[in-house]
């Protein structure tokens, strides 16, 4: 399903660019990448206003926090590949400046969660029963958990009596996007939080 991103504001627009060129001085900094965790977290230091200056404890914050940055990191993605001045690597593992490559920008048009975070309504509309179901494996990672135990949690794996191994994770992966695709009645942020945990057991279970 394609989404169009939603009509943004001459003040969206102008925050986002605000925030975008903060976050490309960042990465020019730190050329082997950091994590989404210590991307904010330098963001905070700087006294970025357009990243909420509230503890990561409370959900909504969280996720407006999450959601905003990578609504910025999206916008710069497209900024730099129109301008062939370079290709952002975008995961919350690891976001990094890279040199540009041409392939790399005809792929970009078919990224789901690009569609997502370019589409403001998300951030509007998602309410703190989205985010917990959204946020299960993210929170726990963000306040130092397990993430390999919060990724089984979501899967419901982790009391599962299957042997545990990459083609079982991918068929309760494929399960869980089929059930909870937005063309069947699912929950956009719902999928996000599949994919997430299965970016992150595909790195244990290789």
């Amino acid at each position: 399903m394609t989404v169009n991103p939603a009509p943004a504001s001459p003040a969206d627009l102008d925050n986002c660019l605000d925030l975008s060129a903060q976050v490309l001085q960042l990465l020019a900094e730190s050329p082997q990448g950091c994590s989404e965790y210590l991307l904010i977290q330098h963001l905070k230091k700087r006294h970025s206003s357009h990243i909420p200056n509230l503890g990561l404890t409370d959900k909504l914050v969280l996720f407006r926090t999450h959601f905003l940055l990578f609504h910025a990191l999206y916008v710069l993605r497209d900024r730099l590949w129109h301008s062939q001045s370079g290709h952002l690597s975008i995961s919350p593992l690891c976001i990094q400046l890279q040199p540009y490559s041409a392939g790399q920008a005809q792929l970009s048009e078919a990224d789901p969660l690009r569609a997502y975070y370019l589409d403001l309504s998300h951030l509007r509309d998602t309410n703190e029963g989205d985010v917990v179901k959204l946020l299960t494996s993210f929170w726990k990672r963000m306040q130092g958990g397990d993430e390999k135990r919060a990724a089984l949690e979501l899967f419901e794996l982790d009391a599962s009596a299957l042997t545990l191994n990459l083609a079982t994770i991918k068929q309760r992966y494929r399960q869980l996007v089929s059930e909870h695709h937005p063309d069947r009645g699912g929950s956009t942020s719902r999928l996000q939080s599949i994919n997430l945990a299965m970016e992150i057991l595909a790195r244990y279970y290789r």
